[in-house]
């Protein structure tokens, strides 16, 4: 794992929603919000139940990370008091988990951090992104401590 501070460790734990942007092999970008969890090593998003357009299997950040692997997860917080502003941009090699250990226990972590997951049907099945941290930059509008 790249190096974080204990800081920005712990503002990838705590933060609710990040931005995944992908794109695909002739370079059309696509961003979207993702539900995120970092297990200290990788973070992991699902292709959990909500409502979709067609085939989840299809969705287009999925297509693209089939047709280019690399991404980059963007976690943010905003506030009115621009001197709490900061950001995590995170360049990554990304994997589509289809099964196994490693996407059972990030659908375990997912569980844990978001109680909605807990009650929605049908994740024991679901696709589950994994992102393998390469780059990471950290900013914030003020230094920590």
């Amino acid at each position: 794992m790249l190096a974080l501070s204990p800081d920005d460790q712990a503002f990838l734990q705590r933060a609710r929603v990040a931005r995944l942007a992908t794109a695909s092999a002739d370079a059309r970008p696509h961003v979207v919000p993702v539900c995120f969890v970092f297990d200290g090593a990788c973070l992991y998003s699902a292709i959990d139940a909500k409502p979709k357009r067609g085939d989840p299997r299809r969705l287009r950040r999925l297509q693209n990370l089939r047709e280019n692997p690399r991404a980059t997860l963007l976690v943010d917080q905003y506030e009115e008091e621009w001197a709490q502003l900061r950001y995590l941009l995170i360049t990554a090699r990304a994997d589509i988990l289809t099964g196994g250990s490693d996407r059972d226990r990030a659908l375990a972590l997912l569980r844990d951090k978001y109680p909605q997951y807990r009650r929605m049907p049908g994740l024991d099945d679901a696709l589950v992104i994994r992102l393998v941290p390469e780059h990471i930059t950290a900013w914030r509008a003020t230094p920590s401590g």
